[in-house]
């Protein structure tokens, strides 16, 4: 159980939730690449690796190196690709494939951590294009998200303007709680991956949610609560008051991250393969 109401005589507190696998049961990029091979950003082959990729997430996990090389191709591969087109791909999909894959449990203690009144906060290292909507949807307050370039003509330009990854989670982590008025040892945080223990250790209340096994044994060995989310849900039946369909720009913008992430995993999975 979380504590009672905040005392607000005292600092600010938030609740700063990873997205993949820690409040969505699959990776929210790799969820789209059906879409994208179906409207022809990708080819069957792609499609073919983007769910291998997708199996491979779900079974471990990508390690530091694997992030890594991954933003190096996704920044390739997505170059001159037309956001517009990207875009109407994922405003006609977004609802029918992140809504029903939102764990209960993290419905639930979003819920609690607004009744107590805390902040909460989505920070992931896909794009801010995906995460923001899907924000949106959980009542969120505030995104921290990979941001990529787009240029005048409309496509993406290869860059990377910001990677929301490992300590630079914690550095945004940091940087909000100056700028709101967060007591970070008041602060929850919960995350499945150890590359997100910056992010952990920035607060006083961590949690490991669905951990991999280097978070199982770190979190193990420094008394951290690990808490198990399995039970997938439609939102807007386990939350109707918070499934308010999201601004039409967030919507329209979801596409840039999801693209990005995507291709970058479809290599991984290439990647996997080849060194098999």
């Amino acid at each position: 159980m979380l504590r009672d109401v905040e005392n607000h005589s005292l600092p600010r507190a938030a609740a700063f939730f990873d997205l993949d696998k820690t409040v969505i049961a699959k990776s929210s990029t790799l969820t789209f690449s059906k879409s994208f091979y179906q409207g022809g950003l990708i080819n069957r082959r792609a499609a073919l690796r983007t769910a291998y990729a997708q199996f491979v997430f779900l079974a471990g996990g990508l390690d530091h190196d694997q992030m890594e090389r991954m933003r190096e191709y996704l920044s390739d591969l997505c170059r001159g690709w037309n956001v517009q087109q990207v875009r109407e791909i994922v405003a006609e999909t977004l609802h029918d494939l992140i809504d029903p894959i939102i764990y209960d449990e993290a419905a639930s203690l979003i819920e609690e951590h607004h009744t107590a009144g805390r902040d909460v906060v989505i920070v992931s290292t896909s794009g801010a294009e995906v995460v923001e909507p899907v924000g949106e949807l959980l009542g969120a307050d505030r995104v921290v998200a990979t941001r990529m370039v787009v240029g005048e003509d409309g496509c993406f330009t290869g860059e990377v303007e910001y990677y929301a990854y490992g300590p630079t989670k914690a550095e945004a982590i940091r940087e909000l709680a100056a700028s709101e008025g967060y007591d970070l040892d008041r602060c929850y945080a919960y995350s499945d991956s150890a590359t997100d223990l910056p992010m952990l250790q920035a607060v006083g209340h961590p949690h490991a949610v669905n951990p991999d096994r280097a978070l199982r044994r770190e979190a193990a060995a420094r008394g951290w609560p690990v808490l198990e989310f399995r039970r997938p849900v439609r939102l807007k039946k386990r939350l109707p008051t918070l499934s308010v369909p999201p601004r039409p720009a967030l919507v329209a913008a979801a596409a840039i991250g999801a693209a990005a992430a995507t291709a970058g995993l479809v290599w991984y999975a290439s990647k996997r393969r080849s060194t098999a």
